[in-house]
């Protein structure tokens, strides 16, 4: 018999801030919410917005990244494994929650908005590191950029685009 396979991709932004913990074990642990915006066209012709949330957990280095970079408000592209579960609330009320372990993440929030710390391009195309120190999180956690001065062979920085630049799911590049 073979198995199943539970793969999901999220463009959001944290509806709160990231709350690191540590596991018995010491595995460092991180969980936000995050919303996930939509426009779709209602019966009466109009566009309406909806938001679904999740909850994303993330583990080890990454965990540990988002909890230094992330904040409420950040947009982030979440991969992982998607997870449905029932639970009943205090009040009684069987309630369901989407929750996704995550295997990579990226940080989307512009770094003008981000504040200080992380790598910033330099007009010779390399990488310097500001005061502040810290790195910026990235898909797969892999560092920003060659950390000597020099972009990593065949590494070049890119324009990123925001997801809100998108109106609708076909004009997502990924």
């Amino acid at each position: 018999m073979s198995r199943g396979f539970s793969r999901v991709v999220l463009v959001g932004n944290l509806g709160r801030d990231p709350e690191m913990r540590y596991s018995q074990n010491g595995t460092p642990i991180t969980n936000f919410s995050l919303a996930v915006n939509r426009r779709r066209r209602g019966t009466d012709g109009n566009y309406v917005d909806e938001t679904d949330w999740f909850r994303v957990t993330l583990f080890r280095n990454m965990a540990e990244t988002s909890a230094e970079w992330l904040k409420k408000g950040s947009k982030v592209l979440v991969e992982g494994q998607l997870q449905i579960r029932t639970y009943t609330g205090q009040d009684g009320i069987e309630r369901t929650s989407v929750d996704v372990n995550a295997d990579n993440f990226m940080n989307l929030t512009p770094r003008d908005e981000m504040g200080g710390g992380g790598y910033q391009p330099q007009a010779s195309g390399g990488y310097q590191q500001q005061s502040g120190g810290g790195r910026q999180g990235g898909y797969g956690d892999q560092p920003q950029g060659g950390g000597q001065g020099q972009p990593q062979q065949g590494n070049r920085p890119q324009q990123q685009r925001d997801a809100d630049d998108f109106d609708d799911l076909d004009d997502v590049p990924f």
